[in-house]
């Protein structure tokens, strides 16, 4: 599975954005898709998951409320829009997919698409 991440950019605080996950090579179907970010600096860190086939969702607590990931079937994408952005939600975001059916948040996923920029100033 080969993994696209677009849709980053510069916004101010309280705007929005929305990323895109795009795999090619084979359907999402079967797989959890997770957004994961890394600043500089720091670790990389969990930020929302969707199982393909159940729709169960997943998000990490500083999101929950402001961001909402979905898919596409009919384009095999999935989508995080971010709403009510913070200058503490720049960095750089990753998409990443896996088989697992569980432990989303645990970054051990197969593939990992390259990253894109997100940058909220204040």
């Amino acid at each position: 599975v080969q993994l696209q991440a677009s849709g980053g950019g510069l916004v101010q605080a309280g705007e929005s954005l929305r990323l895109s996950c795009a795999a090619s090579g084979r359907s999402f179907s079967g797989y959890a898709v997770g957004w994961f970010r890394q600043a500089p600096g720091k670790e990389r860190e969990f930020v929302a998951a969707i199982r393909w086939n159940s729709y169960s969702t997943d998000y990490a607590d500083s999101v929950k409320g402001r961001f909402a990931i979905s898919r596409d079937v009919a384009k095999n994408t999935v989508y995080l829009q971010m709403n009510s952005l913070k200058p503490e939600d720049t960095a750089v975001y990753y998409c990443a997919a896996d088989q697992k059916r569980g432990d989303y948040a645990n970054p051990l996923y197969a593939y990992w698409g390259q990253g894109t920029q997100v940058t909220v100033s204040s």
